[in-house]
C-alpha cells in the first residue's frame, strides 16, 4: 500500500464535497485516452506544481537509480485535471506538507486521499 495524495485543477473540480468525491471516482478510473505519464496533457498550473514537486520527490519512472533517494521516489499519474501521487508511508508527513504547500503556491486544489479526506 502507498500513501496517496492528489492535486487538481480547481476550475474543473466540483466544489461540493459529495459531488467532488463522485468526480474523483471518475478520475481514478484512468479512462482518458493517454498514457498518464506525460506531463503535457495536464493544465499549466499542474505542470508547474509537478516541476517543483519532483525536485523533492523524484518521479520513480524517470529518476536515476540512487539508493539514497529510494524512499523519496513517488509515482505520478497525470490526468487532464489531476495529478495523483503515491508515496512510501515512511515519507507521508513530509509528502503531505510539501504537496499542500506547493498546491497553495501554484493555485491548485489538494485532496488528502489516504488521510482524513480533506479537500483544499
Amino acid at each position: 500500500m502507498s500513501y496517496d495524495l492528489m492535486v487538481f485543477d480547481k476550475e474543473q473540480a466540483p466544489s461540493n464535497k459529495e459531488v467532488f468525491l463522485q468526480w474523483y471516482d471518475e478520475q481514478i478510473k484512468w479512462a482518458e485516452p493517454h498514457d498518464y505519464a506525460t506531463i503535457t496533457v495536464t493544465t499549466p498550473a499542474l505542470q508547474k506544481w509537478y516541476e517543483d514537486m519532483v525536485e523533492q520527490f523524484p518521479n520513480m519512472n524517470v529518476a536515476d537509480e540512487d539508493e539514497e533517494l529510494e524512499s523519496r521516489l513517488a509515482e505520478y499519474s497525470i490526468g487532464y485535471a489531476v495529478i495523483y501521487t503515491a508515496f512510501a508511508w515512511s515519507v507521508a508527513d513530509e509528502a503531505y506538507s510539501t504537496m499542500k504547500k506547493l498546491a497553495q503556491k501554484h493555485g491548485v486544489g489538494f485532496f488528502d486521499v489516504s488521510g482524513a479526506g480533506e479537500i483544499f
